[in-house]
């Protein structure tokens, strides 16, 4: 991925306003570290990590301009191809519980959920939401 941290900050700001964004410095960081690795362009993408035979999908963000485009679909694909390409037979995530069209997203896409952290993402001014940790299995 050659697109800046800059950018993903950016997009991940516009697209995560009820949640903390990540700075540019957290993607540069993340982005340098071994197993990481960043799918998509600056409005649509995701950044996913493999270690030994289990991928996990770190975020994934759609700019708001290009929402509702079906271009985070298109981005979980790659994500899931290329945690196949890399060996994982399993990929995981977590997404807060009132996330909707996330959790419909990862659903269409064959993950089920497999966990539940309680009060997992503080919001101000807000009761805590979970996060559901989900999966899919990628060998067939």
């Amino acid at each position: 991925m050659s697109i800046s941290a800059t950018a993903l900050a950016a997009t991940h700001l516009a697209a995560f306003v009820a949640d903390r964004a990540w700075s540019a410095d957290e993607f540069a960081s993340l982005l340098s570290s071994a197993g990481v690795m960043g799918l998509g362009e600056a409005s649509a993408f995701a950044l996913m990590r493999v270690v030994a035979d289990e991928a996990e999908l770190l975020t994934i963000a759609t700019h708001p301009d290009a929402q509702r485009q079906g271009r985070a679909a298109q981005v979980l694909q790659q994500v899931i191809a290329e945690a196949r390409a890399q060996g994982a037979s399993r990929l995981f995530l977590e997404v807060a519980a009132d996330n909707l069209p996330a959790v419909t997203l990862y659903q269409k896409a064959g993950f089920t959920q497999v966990g539940q952290r309680r009060g997992y993402y503080a919001r101000p001014n807000q009761s805590p939401v979970d996060a559901l940790v989900m999966q899919l299995k990628l060998a067939p």
